[in-house]
């Protein structure tokens, strides 16, 4: 399947327009579909309701706005940005490339708060990211995008990825 994904996942970036050598610059790994998604109440992850819940005895609300995106949708995502005259190097300061989207995997969650925008910087303000900042990682949560992240994306203070345990 490996080098049947890679030779997908390369017809769509030239399709698209991403330079063959994205992976290699921007530091990304290949991100498998998931095939096995857990729905935990609300949300997709056993791990997040936790941690959802660990906030909320603190008197935090985390609210998802999104988790698993698949690498069409990931693929139609960009697709509709270009479409409404965005260049790809701009498209991928904010999105990462179908096929190197964490949200493939299943392990990432674009979180935000009541009274928070969402999907931007300013979500950083919240008591919200003050808490994912000092609790996060003991769910095993990490901040994927801080700023001046060696990916060249742009910081995302709201999307945050389960990191798996090494076997």
């Amino acid at each position: 399947m490996s080098s049947t994904y890679q030779a997908i996942i390369s017809d769509i970036h030239e399709a698209l327009g991403i330079p063959p050598s994205y992976a290699d610059d921007r530091k990304l790994s290949l991100q498998y579909d998931c095939q096995h998604l857990k729905l935990a109440g609300l949300d997709i992850f056993d791990r997040e309701v936790k941690m959802q819940k660990a906030a909320s005895q603190d008197g935090i609300e985390l609210q998802l706005v999104s988790a698993y995106r698949s690498v069409n949708y990931q693929e139609q995502l960009i697709r509709k940005k270009l479409v409404a005259q965005q260049t790809i190097e701009e498209i991928l300061k904010v999105n990462a490339a179908p096929g190197y989207s964490e949200h493939h995997s299943g392990r990432a969650l674009d979180l935000t708060c009541p009274g928070a925008e969402c999907l931007e910087q300013s979500f950083e303000n919240t008591a919200a990211f003050a808490w994912l900042q000092e609790h996060a990682g003991k769910y095993g949560f990490h901040m994927s995008f801080p700023k001046n992240n060696i990916h060249g994306m742009l910081y995302e203070p709201w999307h945050w990825c389960y990191k798996q345990k090494d076997s």
